[in-house]
């Protein structure tokens, strides 16, 4: 055996291969990119040793600790205290004497890195090689005279759990010995490589190929899912989010109008139908499923679930919370996320989950049934499950509009390909992800990202492995970067027919107007229809959720009288003013021979406050008593385009001030971007040719002026001392002193009675780097000074300034 250590050794010396030499005592981080290792299926670029006198480990997610779910070699220890590490790259043929001694080895060696260990006299105790073939690893042990232990023993971990065992005598190790560390992982399970399976627990049988690929053949059919106990039984689950349907056998189809349609029925569940109605949201080319209706003939009820959480049966809203209420014999439960309806039927159980955005259909019996609808037979034409009852004259018309140039349709297809990897894997035996990773795409590639799908169809996978399986998905928020918890964004909240709940400009849930209603609108700037005269009186009407896209706090507004104020109908979300000849609301009246005018003004209050982040407002609009001709409502709002400015200082670096309108800083704000009052916008400080381990970045301060000069006649504050103006709660920072770059927010604003450009500075200073001496502490009574002074050049060159015009 010890002629393959030799072998490998020489060869790498022989080419000059040595790619690092670093020495490590006890412990240490190695980055093996230059020979990554693919353990059990998965691919590695670091590797991580600790030993003591019991044991030396090499691990791949961190530090080895007892009991951690971590994937590592663990392996006798010795007597060696410390050790060295290079890589030896070479190429060894299939058909080498290391693939003769291995035949389960099919690729070709590529690199190897090695690892000498010795004690603290510096004598050799023990030598560890992993080496690279591709998809498979080996590993390759030699013991020196040093070494006390009778036996050597290695195990492999995967996820913390032993998966193989090896012992060997010492005659064999002082002499080189040589294992495979190749295999498949697959929902939770290690398979060794080059083996077919089969698995009762599954009901399935498993594959394990030579490049790491786990194959699964499932023993039960189709709409069937496997007991636990080797047996199949009748248990389907169907899923829609936004326009994609997964049927009960994992097909995807898109439903592209705005009607209602049967989503199931069967006669194994007699006298009850499950429908669903498809509305627009924000562009009229993309359907959203927007309700959910149980029919229960047989009780002549019906429960529509709505978005928010609500419910209402027979038109009536029902309150629910967490405790199930039986109503007509349906079980209905109001979570966090979503409701909950649940169905016993005839030895079959049908649940229903729907939480505004992503509906369940969960059926499970004793025996296999015909399902019809949407979710049971995708080949169907549409037209033959449209339901009239739901569906509007002119619903199925086809709509196209330009596409969204901020949609990047590569980015998601990779994002929603995360549910092929952990912590996903755990459910890819018992669930397919295909389809939940093709309805996610399909969705996101069409849907502006602030529709908030994106994390919808990960959040249905995990619900589906969860209710057929029983297998809680850990921790696929953060792997993912979704917001934590499935809580309800709309929960409660009430929207119209023409409009739905979404996030707005500002960061919260609002009723926005649906591209329908609001297209026309918009294309003649208006927020409603024209004034409506009568020969007494003069109103006004306007849809809130027009006046809501500009930036108008509309429950503000009020007519030339401020005790005049604008009737908001709760149930259509419209705003109404009114003024007539006995309560003229302060209207201007003009009166001559031929007709008598009455003219009136919606505004804003008059504020006191330095700075405002909502529009001021004046629409006039008047009535003439003989010869009516009311004026059209319109209001055009300045918006403000960003202009990015570079700015670089004394020393041989570059700071960059970047706007952006979403959190991930992915959206920049350029001279074309509309950015609306009160809208939320994210700045990114930057800097370019910096050690990022040496120095970092810290933001002292950033204020706001009406003119060029950073010293200009009124300053608003956005940034002191390194914190948020606490007097401004919209202002929030990130990072400040914790690397080269750090970013705030703030909700847009200008300065009160001036339309003049508004200019945003920032003064930043570099700081010397020791431990966390440099990151701004907020809370006062906590906040540290910097132990080392910061950098700054004469002139204030770290002052860079952007505008909005």
């Amino acid at each position: 055996m010890s002629c393959f250590l030799l072998y490998l050794a020489v060869l790498g010396l022989q080419t000059g291969a040595g790619a690092m030499d670093w020495t490590f005592t006890r412990s240490g981080e190695m980055d093996i990119t230059d020979c990554p290792i693919t353990y059990f299926g998965q691919k590695y670029n670091k590797l991580y040793a600790a030993f003591n006198d019991n044991r030396f480990a090499l691990c791949f997610n961190g530090a080895y600790e007892e009991g951690a779910q971590n994937d590592c070699i663990v392996m006798s220890g010795g007597t060696a205290d410390r050790g060295n590490w290079s890589v030896l790259a070479h190429e060894i043929p299939t058909g080498s004497g290391v693939h003769k001694m291995l035949p389960a080895l099919k690729h070709a060696g590529k690199c190897v890195n090695v690892i000498p260990l010795k004690d603290h006299q510096y004598s050799e105790i023990q030598q560890v090689e992993l080496g690279n073939f591709g998809a498979q690893a080996i590993l390759a042990i030699r013991t020196y005279s040093g070494y006390t232990d009778t036996d050597l023993v290695a195990y492999a971990q995967v996820k913390g759990q032993t998966v193989s065992k090896h012992v060997f005598q010492a005659n064999e190790t002082s002499m080189g010995v040589i294992t495979d560390m190749s295999g498949c992982r697959l929902s939770g399970s290690v398979y060794m490589i080059n083996t077919t399976i089969r698995n009762p627990d599954v009901c399935a049988t498993v594959t394990c190929d030579v490049n790491g690929l786990a194959t699964v053949v499932s023993d039960c059919v189709p709409m069937h899912h496997c007991q636990g106990n080797g047996s199949c039984a009748f248990d389907a689950m169907c899923t829609l989010t936004a326009s994609t349907v997964i049927d009960f056998v994992g097909r995807v189809h898109t439903v592209t109008d705005r009607c209602g349609y049967t989503l199931m029925k069967s006669e194994a569940v007699p006298n009850i139908r499950i429908q669903g109605v498809f509305k627009e949201r924000r562009r009229k080319d993309v359907s959203f499923l927007d309700h959910v209706i149980v029919h229960l003939d047989k009780q002549d009820a019906k429960l529509k679930l709505l978005q928010g959480g609500r419910v209402e049966i027979n038109e009536i809203s029902q309150a629910l919370d967490t405790t199930a209420t039986v109503v007509h014999g349906v079980e209905l439960t109001k979570g966090q996320s979503g409701v909950t309806v649940k169905i016993s039927q005839s030895n079959y159980t049908v649940t229903v989950f729907f939480d505004g955005n992503t509906v369940q259909i969960h059926l499970k019996g004793e025996s296999a049934a015909a399902v019809h609808g949407l979710c049971g037979n995708s080949s169907v034409d549409l037209s033959e499950e449209r339901v009239s009852e739901h569906s509007i004259a002119g619903c199925e018309t086809q709509h196209e509009e330009a596409k969204d140039g901020m949609i990047n349709c590569n980015a998601s297809t990779e994002w929603c390909q995360l549910m092929w990897q952990d912590p996903f894997t755990r459910c890819h035996m018992q669930i397919d992800p295909e389809p939940f990773v093709s309805a996610c795409i399909s969705n996101l590639c069409q849907s502006p990202a602030v529709d908030g799908l994106k994390c919808h169809l990960m959040e249905a996978y995990a619900r589906a492995c969860r209710q057929q399986n029983n297998i809680t998905v850990e921790d696929w928020r953060s792997t993912a970067g979704c917001a934590a918890g499935p809580e309800a964004m709309c929960r409660d909240k009430f929207c119209s027919d023409h409009e739905f709940c979404g996030v707005s400009y500002d960061g919260k849930a609002h009723c926005l107007c649906r591209a329908l209603l609001a297209s026309d609108y918009r294309s003649k700037d208006k927020f409603g229809e024209p004034a409506v005269c009568s020969h007494t009186s003069a109103s006004v009407t306007m849809y809130c959720c027009l006046l809501l896209e500009k930036g108008i706090d509309y429950t503000r507004l009020h007519l030339n009288d401020e005790s005049c104020k604008g009737d908001i109908d709760d149930k259509n979300h419209m705003v109404s003013f009114n003024f007539d000849r006995d309560h003229t609301c302060g209207a201007i009246i003009k009166a001559n021979s031929s007709k008598i005018t009455y003219k009136n003004v919606i505004m804003t209050p008059n504020i006191s406050s330095v700075v405002t982040r909502y529009s001021n407002v004046q629409m006039d609009f008047s009535c003439h008593f003989d010869q009516p001709d009311p004026e059209g409502l319109s209001i055009k709002i300045k918006d403000s385009p960003v202009i990015k400015h570079l700015t670089s200082g004394e020393w041989d670096y570059t700071l960059t001030l970047s706007a952006y309108t979403d959190p991930g800083r992915t959206q920049p704000i350029e001279s074309s971007t509309g950015v609306l009052l009160n809208e939320k916008i994210w700045v990114e400080i930057k800097a370019y040719g910096l050690e990022g381990n040496a120095l970092a970045i810290v933001t002292e301060s950033c204020w706001a002026t009406d003119q060029l000069s950073s010293n200009g006649s009124i300053r608003y504050d956005l940034i002191t001392a390194g914190c948020p103006n606490p007097a401004d709660s919209t202002v929030d920072i990130e990072g400040n002193g914790q690397g080269t770059s750090n970013y705030f927010s703030f909700n847009m604003f200008r300065f009160l009675g001036r339309d003049s450009e508004i200019f945003l500075h920032c003064r930043v200073d570099l700081c010397v780097q020791q431990g966390d001496s440099c990151i701004q502490v907020c809370n006062p009574a906590a906040r540290r000074r910097r132990s080392l002074p910061t950098i700054d050049a004469e002139g204030d060159p770290s002052i860079v300034t952007m505008a909005w015009a």
